[in-house]
């Protein structure tokens, strides 16, 4: 297949890892770390995308240990910023133009109904100019993030009676 000729749908990663606004930048590293992946949507409860984070967001945010992270919502990591789109039928230029504009290495493929339907990274752009096969197309899968990460912090030291 010509790359020219190739979508959005034809490259995609289709099995993703999603994190919810108010969840912590703790969660979201674990989830990436867990998953396996570098990049991780931020969906509301309709699956609408608002934003995607990157490893590197959270690590240029960390500050402190975990206690302070699982204090933070990861939508504060998003900062306003524009998230990108493409729809699924979008031909590969036409991706990779959406890429170079906005000065990202991901979009997020959108479908008719507003709803995510799969991520095109750098690398998928990548492999398909190399003429590498991707897995073949299936149904979309996607794991969100319904758990909360607590961290187990140290017990404070009790005070002895004769302190009393």
């Amino acid at each position: 297949m010509n790359v020219d000729t190739m979508t959005a749908a034809d490259v995609m990663s289709r099995v993703l890892v999603t994190v919810r606004p108010d969840e912590s930048p703790l969660m979201a590293w674990e989830l990436m770390r867990r998953g396996g992946v570098h990049h991780l949507p931020v969906v509301d409860a309709r699956l609408h995308v608002l934003g995607v984070l990157s490893r590197e967001d959270i690590a240029s945010h960390w500050s402190g240990g975990p206690a302070e992270q699982s204090d933070e919502q990861v939508r504060t990591l998003l900062g306003g910023r524009r998230c990108p789109h493409v729809a699924p039928d979008s031909p590969m230029p036409c991706v990779a133009a959406a890429m170079v504009d906005s000065g990202v290495d991901v979009v997020p493929v959108i479908g008719p109904s507003g709803n995510l339907e799969g991520l095109v990274t750098s690398t998928d752009v990548l492999r398909a100019v190399a003429g590498r096969r991707t897995p073949p197309g299936g149904a979309t899968e996607m794991a969100v993030g319904l758990f909360r990460l607590e961290p187990v912090l140290p017990p404070k030291p009790s005070r002895a009676p004769e302190d009393i």
